[in-house]
């Protein structure tokens, strides 16, 4: 009885994923791999039990779960957002719910850095534990009829067997974790935080890591992504593309000479051809002319070599350093070693 009134009330948000809709009718399996692993085998440290008992609560109203768990997830970590306010972003009147590439975007709209996480049942009790609030997509119809639901999840229990969710009209849902793992495995495990920038996901790998921080760039701007990149190459350090993301965001910032110690070190750990570009192009802005020339000779020189997609910008910047220090010469065209 108790798992019917759940079902009746999650039934009135249904989202309809355009990724996910098409594929799984055929998964009709009521196994639930993770779930019987993570109990015979819980990860070191988990704790039996975790709540984020804080955390705000939405009711939904009808099609707008999406909304509704969006701005759950963004009031626990402090971005005011009210769903009325989210769902011109996020509903899809033709689809009767919200996508999961709009729940993301409308995350960093709003000024948070938005992660997917791992597959794993682990990983998402483990991020609970760590004191976040995962939003979830769910499928709670049948195979040939799905009823695709985003609910955040708040807590578990082990020794009860239950995690408890933000969902629908009830603030506290307590759902079995079996049931939990089988309506959440038809989306894929899909998962992610929206968390303020600096803070990231305790299971998210360098991938997802990456993947949210330049998203959250091209969102925000470069400017405002020097907490995320900052915060990124400290799990990270020195990974190519957060050092170049974070060489970019510093000279947005107003911070040219840092940003020219980040593409050098990117250069020297990597030698890119697009860390020593933008390296060339820093120290020309800062009237370094002769390092800028020979920063941008090192590009072009690397281009050729191996990286042959930026050869032509590269040969554009060296011709832009050398005209900025009012010394164009044929060296317009760096000699190939």
């Amino acid at each position: 009885m108790a798992q019917r009134a759940w079902l009746q009330r999650a039934l009135r948000c249904v989202a309809l994923p355009m990724v996910l809709s098409l594929g799984l009718a055929a998964c009709s399996s009521w196994q639930a791999p993770q779930y019987e692993a993570l109990l015979s085998s819980p990860p070191a440290g988990l704790p039996e039990h975790a709540e984020q008992r804080d955390t705000p609560f939405f009711a939904q109203t009808d099609l707008q779960c999406g909304p509704a768990a969006l701005a759950t997830a963004l009031g626990q970590v402090g971005i005011a957002a009210e769903p009325a306010a989210l769902s011109p972003q996020l509903f899809v009147p033709e689809r009767g719910g919200t996508l999961q590439l709009e729940m993301l975007v409308a995350a960093r709209r709003q000024g948070a850095v938005s992660t997917r996480l791992p597959a794993s049942l682990s990983a998402l009790l483990q991020e609970v534990a760590a004191g976040h609030t995962p939003v979830v997509l769910l499928n709670l119809g049948l195979g040939i009829y799905p009823m695709w639901h985003y609910a955040v999840v708040v807590g578990y229990d082990l020794p009860l067997r239950e995690v408890y969710l933000r969902s629908g009209q009830t603030r506290r849902l307590a759902m079995p974790l079996f049931t939990f793992e089988h309506t959440w495995q038809r989306s894929g495990h899909w998962a992610f935080t929206a968390l303020s920038p600096g803070q990231w996901p305790s299971v998210a790998d360098e991938a997802q890591v990456v993947d949210a921080a330049v998203a959250f760039e091209r969102v925000q701007g470069a400017a405002r992504a020097v907490p995320v990149y900052r915060s990124a190459l400290a799990r990270h350090p020195g990974q190519l593309t957060l050092q170049l993301g974070w060489g970019n965001a510093l000279f947005a910032a107003g911070e040219p000479a840092a940003a020219a110690s980040a593409f050098e070190e990117a250069a020297r750990l990597h030698d890119s051809a697009a860390a020593w570009n933008n390296l060339a192009s820093v120290r020309s802005s800062l009237g370094l002319h002769r390092a800028a020339h020979e920063a941008a000779v090192r590009a072009v020189r690397r281009a050729e070599a191996a990286e042959p997609a930026w050869r032509q910008t590269a040969l554009a910047t060296l011709a832009e350093v050398d005209a900025a220090a009012g010394t164009v010469t044929d060296n317009a065209r760096a000699p190939t070693p």
